[in-house]
């Protein structure tokens, strides 16, 4: 009995909750938070929860007729029906759907000019995204009053709503200047006797909820712009009488009710007409209350989140844009120089200088290859070059070496070492080459014959010290698949014809590339400072003054991942690499010669486009969403459509460039969008491991074997038997990938 006892309780601590990895957590939490700041950003700006309609004039028969002849200001507190009217020469300003940031301050200044008091009837969204301006009315004696917070009619509203657009008006009252009021005033509201059966019940309800609702019985229809003259002749009494006026000090441009407003007050103040606040002229209480404790603390989180936002927002619009911009431009001067570099290269009698014949040294590092070596190994064995073939087995355990040896094919070498990485392999077999151009590629990648005769062709010309090939996808079959095809002759190649022609290119891939010995030496060979000494090899390379430059002929068929976590691994170790090779080489920003050059044309360009650019990448789906949903929706899918023809066009004469087949393009659009946030949750977690001085191992990629050759036709690689893996070789995920 114990035994079992002790057997359940094994089996229930084995099982363990599965946790969201933070590479995942983290960027799901920033878009979360992104979405919310833009909700709630639409929200203050009336975009989300916004209800424009407006109720058409309706029956008047159960309006109470002392209403409908009454004053301008309607009390329905604790079951009253009664109005009231401002006394003889008192003039009560009113003025609508502030605060606004260009015209109240203008109003504001007019007012204290001329000695003169009104009421404000802010809505919620004015007064959560300029508090500042509630405070100074409070602070100059002002009078606020509600006016809702999205400016809804309320006749459509039900109570609930009703109860909202108050709460929500008075919580940005509370956190703009700590008070309350008890005036309200409905949007699209008239006279007393445009009172009509569809806004009298809001009315009785509103004053069930204890406010005075105040319309007016004077406008100036400054709204309209019909002049300041005219302005002034709406806005005057006649015999003396009190009047509420409506004005406005938002919706528009005002600056004739500012004109207006300055002769209006000077001329009727002669007259012996006094501008004060609503309840100082009718004698009553101040309408305002001091707000404290929590629901002051409610209040000013409530302004503080809506500053907050506004100031971010505006901060990533204008980052969008800059990029956006940047992105497009860099897409245009990618077409240029690409169709410039086709051209140069492409003349018959174009020529980098004498022909190059010579023997070259191919370094192959491995590690537990063996389901790939055979066919690495044999696409070198048909090489239209002379070479010699030198397999650095970095301590397999899965047999690579042994594959080779057996295969017993000339000019075919194996070189032991135990398990070391990469960059160690690879200056081994510099160690051990023979010849003076060396052609370095990796374990699970395969060339067509002519590849190694058409990557050092280059090197006829003196200056030359590297050389990029192209490198290929071969399994392309999957989705996942198509959309690194795309990325590898669109994202890849056709940006090292531009670096190309910069003279900047920013890497070598370690799947097909060449290099001169002595320049090898010169930079010290491979480096073991970084994880991406593709990139950390090529930078030094240019910062010593030499000239690297890119074979688009010279193809090479590579395996890419075939499964998101193996993706994930590989452009991690790449993004983390990158950032660390321009870190690395950061003292060419101000070094001179060859060395400053790439330092204040390459290194900006990488670390833009290459490092920060994507990270930008998820605002353009979270604000295409958000456009779609709440904002101008055909804009918004125009525009987006716009940037996908750009990107489209630019494939599309990549895969022209590469004499590639245009199907693949179908699953851009799926690329644009679902690829991008992969890679953004790369480069974030790269960031994350950067800024907190963490390091991140090598990690090497599970090889299928699937590309088994060079393609015998256009873009479609010929099959080839896989070899058996030895047992272990799935699992094991040391250095060398």
């Amino acid at each position: 009995m114990a035994r079992r006892t002790s057997k359940r309780g094994a089996g229930r601590g084995a099982v363990r909750r599965r946790r969201l990895p933070m590479r995942y957590l983290l960027p799901s939490l920033i878009l979360v938070a992104l979405m919310a700041m833009l909700m709630l950003r639409g929200y203050v700006h009336s975009e989300i929860l916004a209800d424009h309609r407006i109720q058409p004039e309706a029956a008047t028969d159960r309006v109470p007729e002392k209403i409908l002849d009454g004053g301008p200001v309607i009390d329905t507190r604790g079951g009253r029906t009664s109005s009231l009217s401002v006394p003889k020469h008192h003039l009560v300003l009113t003025f609508d759907d502030g605060p606004d940031p260009e015209w109240t301050p203008k109003v504001l200044d007019v007012l204290k000019k001329h000695d003169a008091h009104a009421v404000f009837f802010v809505t919620g969204t004015m007064a959560s995204r300029y508090p500042a301006l509630v405070q100074r009315m409070v602070d100059e004696g002002h009078e606020i009053g509600l006016h809702t917070f999205n400016h809804p009619d309320l006749s459509y509203q039900s109570k609930s709503r009703i109860d909202w657009e108050l709460s929500q008006n008075q919580l940005a009252l509370a956190g703009a200047a700590g008070i309350r009021t008890s005036l309200f005033r409905p949007p699209y509201s008239s006279f007393a006797d445009a009172m009509d059966d569809k806004s009298w019940p809001v009315t009785e309800y509103i004053g069930s909820r204890g406010y005075l609702t105040v319309v007016n019985n004077t406008d100036s229809e400054d709204w309209k712009k019909p002049g300041v003259e005219t302005i002034i002749r709406n806005a005057t009494p006649k015999g003396g009488k009190g009047a509420i006026v409506l004005m406005h000090d938002s919706g528009g441009d005002r600056h004739q009710t500012v004109e207006a407003l300055d002769r209006f007050l000077p001329d009727l103040q002669k007259k012996g007409y006094e501008f004060d606040n609503l309840t100082g002229a009718l004698g009553a209480p101040s309408a305002h209350t001091q707000v404290t404790g929590l629901d002051l603390w409610k209040g000013k989180a409530w302004t503080w989140a809506v500053q907050f936002s506004e100031k971010s927002t505006d901060v990533l619009v204008v980052c969008l844009a800059v990029i956006g911009t940047l992105v497009i431009t860099r897409f245009g001067l990618m077409l240029v120089l690409s169709i410039a570099h086709a051209r140069r290269v492409r003349r018959k009698n174009f020529r980098w200088g004498p022909a190059v014949t010579e023997p070259v040294s191919v370094l192959v590092p491995a590690y537990n290859e063996a389901k790939c070596i055979e066919a690495t190994v044999r696409s070198l064995v048909a090489s239209e070059q002379p070479i010699e073939v030198v397999v650095i087995d970095d301590g397999s355990s899965d047999g690579t070496a042994r594959i080779v040896e057996n295969l017993r094919l000339p000019g075919v070498r194996v070189v032991r070492q135990l398990n070391a990485g990469k960059p160690a392999a690879l200056n081994r077999g510099i160690a051990n080459a023979k010849h003076d151009l060396i052609v370095m590629m990796d374990g699970d990648t395969v060339f067509e014959p002519a590849t190694v005769r058409e990557l050092v062709q280059p090197f006829g010309d003196p200056s030359v010290g590297a050389v990029a090939g192209n490198a290929k996808v071969g399994n392309r079959d999957t989705l996942i698949g198509a959309w690194q095809h795309i990325e590898y002759v669109m994202g890849f190649n056709l940006d090292r014809r531009m670096y190309d022609m910069l003279r900047c290119m920013p890497t070598i891939p370690g799947a097909v590339g060449a290099f001169r010995r002595s320049a090898l030496e010169r930079v010290g060979g491979m480096s073991e400072d970084t994880l991406a000494e593709d990139t950390d090899i090529t930078m030094a390379m240019h910062r010593d003054g030499w000239r690297v430059v890119y074979a688009e002929n010279a193809r090479a068929w590579t395996e890419a991942p075939e499964s998101v976590q193996q993706l994930w691994s590989q452009r991690y170790r790449w993004s983390y690499g990158t950032m660390q090779a321009i870190w690395k080489h950061r003292k060419a920003l101000v070094e001179r010669g060859p060395s400053g050059r790439f330092g204040r044309v390459g290194l900006p360009l990488i670390s833009f486009f290459m490092v920060l650019a994507p990270l930008l990448a998820p605002l353009i789906d979270v604000f295409l969403l958000y456009g779609i949903v709440f904002g101008p929706t055909e804009k918004t899918i125009g525009a987006w459509l716009g940037v996908l023809a750009i990107q489209a066009i630019c494939a599309a004469y990549a895969f022209r460039l590469d004499k590639e087949r245009m199907t693949h393009l179908i699953s851009l659009p799926l690329q644009q969008i679902l690829y991008r946030q992969l890679m953004y949750v790369v480069l974030l977690q790269s960031w994350i491991t950067a800024l907190t001085g963490g390091r991140l191992r090598w990690q090497k990629l599970r090889r299928t074997g699937v590309v088994g050759s060079a393609p015998g036709t256009a873009g479609t690689p010929a099959p080839m038997p896989r070899q058996r893996a030895e047992s272990g070789s799935g699992n094991d995920r040391r250095p060398v990938g």
